[in-house]
């Protein structure tokens, strides 16, 4: 297997912040996903991020997430899910 080199990523002082979610929305086609991120306050939501990529990048998302919250649940506990809250 072919080792690959050391990616210098850059963060710009405006991306740096991040910003805050709270309701996403996801869709796909053959050849991409894209991941819509909103801010919604008292029934107005704004977009504030959207992401597209590949379906090899997505599923690589999901495990990388899948395996965070893994870790954040061993250490802090169970993330609770209401269940007929609406998240997505």
């Amino acid at each position: 297997m072919e080792k690959k080199g050391k990616i210098n990523l850059v963060v710009p002082s405006d991306a740096f912040q991040g910003c805050y979610s709270n309701l996403a929305t996801f869709r796909h086609t053959e050849d991409e996903f894209i991941l819509d991120f909103f801010l919604v306050v008292e029934k107005e939501g704004k977009l504030v991020s959207r992401i597209i990529t590949s379906p090899r990048h997505a599923k690589a998302i999901l495990l990388a997430l899948t395996e965070n919250i893994a870790k954040y649940e061993s250490r802090y506990g169970e993330i609770k899910i209401i269940p007929d809250e609406k998240l997505f």
